[in-house]
């Protein structure tokens, strides 16, 4: 394809901003074969009258730069006309064509949806994740995290939304939902996700984010009495339950305190790694409140986010020169 003038341009730039290096990576670490061979499928052939649809790798380019950037449908084709390296990311020339609108973006997200595709998308790179030897699945973490609902009611039917909840989070009062995660134990990659509002308690979903093969499980302390619940009798994994933040301080100065509170510290350790993909999801790209209306939209998007969060926290070990599978 014969470069543009703006493309020679931008390409004899000295140098690469965090975004050009961030889309560089995300590129590099990205299974687009797969993540397409998912989505094809439901995707319209364009063989009727009218305009062709355009591109699926293109539309599926363009939603992930807008997830990874916590941008609108709107905000997203302002930055393809505003950035030229989401541009180059997208695949999109515009001295040739226009950039794809919102309302495309929107019909595509609204497929995603419909046939969920977005879990389709979060286990193709679970699998191509499992495949590169990352997901070694001897240990499940489990945690969740409370993500704020817009609490106004100015809207047509002056109420808020009917399926977030507000619950009470030490002395202060929250409005949304939960995503709670089960991550491997080793690698910190994400391998379970589960959604509720937020007044559900965190023990309750905890069978629901093990995937049967795990050895060690590792809790915080919301998740005291979790081996007792009659949804975990199946479960013959050995629970590390955080101790309760009283019944630890009131560990007596001896030997066997001092060992339980090494015992606490090295299972905090371990337990820290599922703050990763929080972080990613929160910080990174920037999705702190729900965006949707509706647990089931909101859903289908956490299941990219948290895909990608994979892809992020893993890009380390997948562009090593011997990582498996590497030329």
């Amino acid at each position: 394809m014969q470069l543009s003038f703006a493309d020679l341009e931008y390409a004899a730039k000295r140098r690469r901003t965090r975004r050009d290096r961030f889309l560089g990576e995300i590129e590099a670490v990205t299974p687009w074969a797969a993540l397409v061979a998912e989505i094809a499928p439901y995707y319209p052939k364009g063989e009727g009258p009218g305009r062709p649809p355009i591109g699926l790798e293109r539309m599926l380019r363009m939603y992930i730069a807008q997830q990874c950037f916590g941008l609108s449908d709107e905000g997203i084709e302002d930055a393809l006309y505003d950035s030229q390296s989401i541009r180059c990311f997208v695949g999109v020339d515009l001295g040739r064509e226009g950039a794809p609108d919102a309302t495309t973006l929107v019909k595509f997200r609204r497929l995603l949806e419909e046939h969920k595709l977005t879990e389709r998308i979060f286990e193709a790179i679970k699998t191509h994740l499992a495949d590169k030897g990352l997901l070694l699945r001897e240990g499940t973490i489990v945690d969740a995290t409370l993500i704020a609902a817009p609490p106004s009611t100015k809207n047509a039917e002056k109420k808020r939304d009917p399926e977030m909840h507000q619950t009470k989070k030490g002395n202060q009062w929250y409005f949304g939902m939960k995503a709670h995660i089960g991550v491997d134990a080793d690698s910190g990659l994400t391998h379970t996700l589960v959604t509720t509002a937020a007044n559900v308690a965190d023990v309750t979903q905890a069978h629901a984010l093990l995937h049967g093969q795990e050895q060690e499980v590792y809790a915080d302390a919301g998740y005291q009495g979790v081996e007792k619940r009659p949804d975990n009798n199946t479960c013959s994994a050995t629970w590390h339950v955080a101790m309760k933040r009283g019944k630890r301080k009131a560990l007596p100065n001896s030997p066997w305190g001092q060992l339980g509170e090494k015992l606490e510290k090295a299972t905090a350790s371990i337990r820290s790694k599922v703050e990763h993909p929080f972080h990613v999801v929160k910080n990174l790209f920037g999705h702190r409140k729900a965006r949707y209306r509706g647990l089931e939209k909101n859903t289908a998007q956490l299941f990219t986010l948290f895909g990608l969060a994979n892809l992020v926290l893993a890009r380390g070990r997948l562009l090593a020169p011997d990582a498996r599978g590497a030329p």
